[in-house]
C-alpha cells in the first residue's frame, strides 16, 4: 500500500475538503433545521435536492439561464415544493410513532425517484456553463471557482437562517414551537403554520444548494441516495438541530472525504470518513457544537 503524504497533495487536499465541506454543509442545513423545529427525520431529503438539481439543470440547459440567475426560480420553487409534500403527507402524522414518520418519508424518497426515472430515465445529466472551467490557481493548489461560490454560498445561507431565527418574529416563532410546542400555542403562535414555514425553509435551502451545484455537479434519480446519506452524518456530527454545527460537521467530512482519498487507496478512501463519523457516535454523539445534556 503506497501512501502519499505530499505536502502538495495534502494541501489540495485539504483545500478542496474544505470547498466540499462547504457544499455539504449547504445541503445538509434545511434538514438539521427541520429536525430542530419538528424532531423529523426527513429521508426524502436527498430526493428533494435530486428535484432541485433537475430543475437547475433543465432551466440552463433548455431556458438559456445562467445558473445562478436560476435561483430566483429554484428558491422558491422548492419552497412551495416542501410545503406542499409537507400538507399532503407529513402534516397529518406529526403526533404518530416515530416509526410512521421515517417509513412515511422513506415512501416519498422512493416515490420521487421512480417519478424521476420515469420521466428522465437513468442517465446522468449536467451542463457545461461558462463557469465549469473557471479555476484559481494560488501555487500548486488549483481551487474551483464554481465550488468556491458554493462554498461562499454556505457561509451566506448559514449565517442568513442564524439571523432570521435569531433576530426575527417569524424566526422567534420557530424557536418557541421548538423548544415548547405546547407553551407557544399558549402565548398565540399558531404552531402548526410555524412548522409548515419551517419545512418550506428546509426544502428552500436545496433550491439555493441545486442552483449552485449544477455547474460542477450533475442530476440523475439516484443522485440523493449518497447525498442523503452525506446529510445525516453531517447533522449528527454537528448536532441534531444546531446550525452552525452542521457547518463545522460538513467541514469536517469535506476533509475526511479528501484528505482520505489523498492518502489512502481508492477502496479505503470512504472507510476514513466513515470510521471519524463512528468515532464521534462513540465519544462525542451530542455533536462538535453540542453540550451534552445531563
Amino acid at each position: 500500500m503506497n501512501l502519499n503524504f505530499s505536502g502538495p497533495v495534502l494541501s489540495q487536499a485539504v483545500i478542496s475538503g474544505v470547498m466540499l465541506g462547504g457544499l455539504f454543509a449547504l445541503i445538509s442545513i434545511g434538514l438539521t433545521l427541520i429536525w430542530g423545529v419538528m424532531k423529523i427525520i426527513n429521508f426524502a431529503q436527498g430526493e428533494f435536492l435530486m428535484v432541485a438539481l433537475y430543475l437547475a439543470f433543465f432551466l440552463v440547459s433548455w431556458g438559456h439561464i445562467d445558473p445562478y440567475i436560476t435561483i430566483l426560480v429554484t428558491v422558491p420553487f422548492m419552497f412551495f415544493f416542501g410545503i406542499g409534500i409537507f400538507r399532503a403527507t407529513i402534516s397529518p402524522i406529526l403526533k404518530d410513532p416515530v416509526m410512521n414518520q421515517i417509513m412515511l418519508t422513506l415512501g416519498v424518497s422512493l416515490i420521487l425517484q421512480n417519478l424521476a426515472l420515469m420521466l428522465f430515465s437513468a442517465n446522468v445529466q449536467s451542463v457545461n456553463t461558462r463557469y465549469s472551467s473557471w479555476n484559481i490557481h494560488i501555487g500548486s493548489v488549483v481551487i474551483s471557482g464554481p465550488q468556491l461560490i458554493a462554498f461562499i454560498g454556505a457561509i451566506l445561507c448559514t449565517l442568513a437562517l442564524w439571523y432570521f431565527l435569531k433576530t426575527t418574529d417569524p424566526g422567534r416563532a420557530i424557536r418557541a414551537s421548538a423548544q415548547n410546542p405546547s407553551a407557544a400555542t399558549l402565548m398565540g403562535i399558531d404552531v402548526p403554520r410555524t412548522y409548515l414555514l419551517a419545512f418550506g425553509l428546509g426544502s428552500a435551502t436545496l433550491g439555493l444548494a441545486g442552483s449552485l451545484m449544477i455547474p460542477f455537479y450533475y442530476a440523475s434519480p439516484t443522485v440523493g441516495v449518497f447525498l442523503g446519506l452525506i446529510m445525516f452524518i453531517v447533522v449528527v456530527l454537528g448536532g441534531m438541530g444546531n446550525l452552525m454545527g452542521c457547518f463545522v460537521g460538513g467541514l469536517i467530512i469535506g476533509l475526511a472525504e479528501t484528505v482520505g482519498a489523498a492518502v489512502l487507496p481508492g477502496s479505503l478512501a470512504r472507510v476514513f470518513t466513515f470510521a471519524i463519523f463512528i468515532l464521534f457516535l462513540l465519544f462525542r454523539p451530542q455533536g462538535v457544537l453540542t453540550k451534552r445534556q445531563t
